[in-house]
């Protein structure tokens, strides 16, 4: 249509008084622009759409039942997808730089959906944390997350650790506790925790452990082995 409207004006440069007027009513020129931004910002959505329905496909394994040998990788990158929107520049904080530091993994055997069910946990709480620093501390260092993976003596080890406000020994202690929570009413269950580590330590026989220390940060480590000894009933 565009191209159209081109072709019109080269071969017809001075328009009738009646079209002349019309498309200074409509202002031919802005919408032109504009309805080229548009296909673009279309395309861009799109794409942006199917990447999400992808990143969601994958998060949660709609397709597959069970234990399945999955690439872990795979699963964190489509967790951290869905969290994008948060990790993106607020009126109220810089952007949450993300490092990514994956070493080279065999295919997992494990229950994927709920494996990424704990990323999703724990990725939330670690953006949470790093934002109610820098709501306490404005001028505190950009916030970060790392990400590290690795693999020895039949066992992977997946490491998420947010530079935030931390926990006090009290806390840290009481995490994966059923209900409890540090965040206000309504705005935690206080399980998430809690079922990630039965999601670790009764579904792939692994371990989750926390270290934190109060104004510097936090640290998940996960262990689970490359083959679950726990079968499907």
């Amino acid at each position: 249509m565009l191209e159209l409207l081109q072709i019109y004006e080269t071969h017809y440069p001075p328009p009738d008084e009646e079209i002349q007027a019309a498309a200074e009513e409509i202002d031919i020129e802005y919408v032109r622009t504009d309805l080229e931004k548009t296909l673009s910002s279309m395309r861009t959505g799109t794409e942006r759409i199917r990447e999400i329905v992808l990143s969601l496909r994958n998060f949660s394994r709609m397709d597959e039942v069970g234990c399945k040998e999955v690439n872990i990788h795979e699963g964190i990158d489509s967790t951290l997808l869905i969290l994008q929107h948060r990790l993106k520049a607020q009126i109220d904080r810089p952007e949450i730089v993300l490092v990514r530091d994956y070493g080279a993994l065999p295919l997992v055997e494990c229950y994927a959906s709920q494996l990424n069910q704990v990323f999703m946990n724990i990725l939330s709480n670690a953006i949470d944390a790093l934002e109610s620093g820098l709501k306490k501390y404005p001028t505190a260092p950009t916030p970060k997350i790392t990400l590290r993976t690795e693999s020895h003596d039949g066992l992977v080890v997946v490491t998420l650790a947010d530079y935030g406000i931390g926990m006090p020994d009290k806390v840290r202690s009481q995490i994966f506790n059923p209900f409890f929570t540090t965040k206000p009413i309504g705005k935690g269950t206080g399980m998430g925790m809690a079922i990630s580590h039965q999601i670790i330590v009764e579904k792939h026989s692994g371990k989750i452990e926390c270290f934190s220390e109060e104004g510097v940060g936090t640290q998940f480590v996960i262990t689970i082995p490359v083959k679950l000894m726990i079968k499907d009933m």
